[in-house]
C-alpha cells in the first residue's frame, strides 16, 4: 500500500480507536487477517462457550475453521445438518454464550458502530446477553459520521449480502438498494451502539484490509 494513503488510514484508525475508548468499548488495529485471528485467540479461553453472528469476515480470518477445530465449545450456527428449528435454539443460545463474535456493517471515527440485520439476531446478541462481544472489520467499514455509515450500508453491504444469500429483491438485478417491501428483505433491524457501560465486554478488531461487506 502507498506510504501516504497508510499514514491517513492509520491516523482514522488512531482517532477511531480513541473514540471507541471514550464510548467503554476496546479497539486494535492488526495488520492483516492472521494478526486479526492471533487477537481473537488471545480474547478467548480455551473452553469458553463461543457462538457467531452472520459474517462473512469472520470465515475470511479464518475464525470458524478455529471454533470448530480449537477447544472451545462452538455453538455453530453454519452446520449444514441443522434443521430450522435447531437453528432457532443456536440463536437462542446464542445469548447465554461467553463470547459472541461477529463483524459490524461500519464504525464511525467517533466510535459508534451501525448494524443492519434481516432477522436481528446478530444486532440483539452483540447488544445484550453475551459477556464479551469480539467485532472485526477491515478497513473498508471505517466511516467519518453515521450519515456515511448508513450510505455504505445502503450502497453496499445491502445489495452484496442479498446477492450472496440469493434473495429476491430488486438489488439482486440492479445493484442498488430499492427499500423494497419484499418478503426476502434483510434491511430489517438497524442499531447504533454510541456507549457501553461494561467497558470490558465490547472489543473491537480493525483490520487493515478489506474484508467482508
Amino acid at each position: 500500500m502507498d506510504k501516504n494513503i497508510s499514514f491517513v488510514i492509520e491516523k482514522k484508525v488512531e482517532k477511531t480507536i480513541e473514540n471507541l475508548k471514550k464510548n467503554g468499548m476496546n479497539g486494535y488495529f492488526v495488520q492483516d487477517r492472521s494478526a486479526a485471528l492471533a487477537k481473537v485467540k488471545e480474547l478467548i479461553a480455551p473452553g469458553q462457550r463461543v457462538a457467531v453472528g452472520g459474517s462473512m469476515t469472520i470465515f475470511e480470518i479464518g475464525a470458524i475453521d478455529l471454533f470448530r477445530n480449537g477447544d472451545y465449545n462452538f455453538l455453530d450456527r453454519y452446520d449444514e445438518s441443522l434443521k430450522p428449528e435447531e437453528l432457532k435454539n443456536v440463536f437462542r443460545q446464542s445469548f447465554l454464550a461467553d463470547v459472541f463474535v461477529a463483524s459490524t456493517n461500519a464504525i464511525t471515527e467517533n466510535g459508534e458502530l451501525y448494524n443492519v440485520d434481516g432477522n436481528g439476531n446478530r444486532v440483539a446478541a452483540i447488544t445484550y446477553g453475551p459477556d464479551k462481544v469480539i467485532l472485526i472489520a477491515g478497513i473498508n467499514k471505517l466511516t467519518t459520521d453515521l450519515d456515511q455509515a448508513a450510505q455504505r450500508v445502503k450502497s453496499i453491504s445491502r445489495p452484496a449480502n442479498c446477492v450472496r444469500l440469493r434473495c429476491q429483491t430488486p438489488c439482486v438485478k440492479t445493484g442498488y438498494c430499492a427499500e423494497c417491501a419484499s418478503a426476502d428483505r434483510i434491511c430489517n433491524i438497524f442499531s447504533v451502539i454510541k456507549k457501553q457501560r461494561d467497558h470490558g465486554r465490547l472489543h473491537v478488531i480493525i483490520v487493515n484490509e478489506n474484508l467482508g461487506y
